[in-house]
């Protein structure tokens, strides 16, 4: 029989290790290949060198089996089982060279340089005129957008919507009363807003909303709210009866 030949099952599950790379893979090979087509293989997996590789089998006991050691040997023809760990050596390679993601450079594009590129996401926007590249789009949402604040702006004034008013606001069904304490635009959504201290803890807030105060309250008793939601009037608090009926 050639020292050559395959004498075991076709196939072996081993692992890799090297002296390049910190960590262990486990691959399956064929044991028909040759130590040369074996090391190219190995090229990909631990970043080493063909030509200047040293294969060592160990077994699981971590024992040296043997040196993978002729290119032209078939790997089946040496002594090597399921759970074997192939290590291999290349001393032209730095230790973790490939895994210092520091040492890499990064490839950034200015924004300039990005608008100027083909096949983009923003080079497709601008050519199908989707999104902000849509003049009559952008200019419509604008003008949409001036429109609501002045309407809101208008029915601030018609309900009489001040700082100091007594008032209801109906939100999900639900009828909640408080007082006015701001009113006017916020840093946290456009348009107009109100901003209620409410009788009871049902707010969402103490006046102030992502590190900004508006107004100040206990917490849980403010909130901001649209006009449309807002009545004022004579809406006195409510007190809760919570006697049980006895005398």
């Amino acid at each position: 029989m050639s020292e050559f030949t395959v004498i075991t099952e076709s196939l072996v599950d081993v692992l890799i290790s090297s002296n390049i790379t910190s960590f262990t893979s486990e691959k399956r090979f064929d044991k028909s290949l040759t130590v040369g087509d074996l090391k190219l293989k190995l090229e990909l997996i631990t970043g080493g060198s063909a030509g200047n590789m040293k294969i060592t089998v160990h077994d699981k006991d971590n024992k040296v089996v043997c040196d993978l050691d002729n290119d032209a040997a078939l790997l089946g023809s040496y002594h090597i089982d399921n759970g074997s760990r192939l290590h291999v050596e290349d001393n032209s390679r730095i230790a973790g060279e490939f895994e210092n993601v520091a040492a890499v450079d990064k490839f950034e594009l200015t924004k300039d340089e990005y608008a100027k590129k083909t096949g983009t996401v923003q080079d497709y926007l601008k050519k199908n005129k989707l999104g902000k590249y849509n003049a009559e789009e952008m200019e419509a949402l604008a003008k949409a957008k001036e429109e609501q604040e002045k309407e809101e702006e208008n029915m601030i004034s018609t309900k009489g919507i001040a700082i100091g008013a007594r008032c209801q606001v109906s939100v999900t069904g639900l009828n909640k009363r408080g007082t006015v304490r701001y009113v006017g635009k916020t840093d946290f959504q456009p348009g107009w807003w109100v901003g209620i201290q409410y009788d009871e803890p049902v707010g969402k807030n103490d006046g102030s909303v992502k590190g900004k105060r508006y107004f100040e309250c206990a917490m849980k008793y403010g909130g901001f709210v649209r006009p449309n939601t807002v009545d004022i009037g004579d809406y006195p608090e409510e007190v809760l009866d919570l006697s049980d009926g006895e005398m």
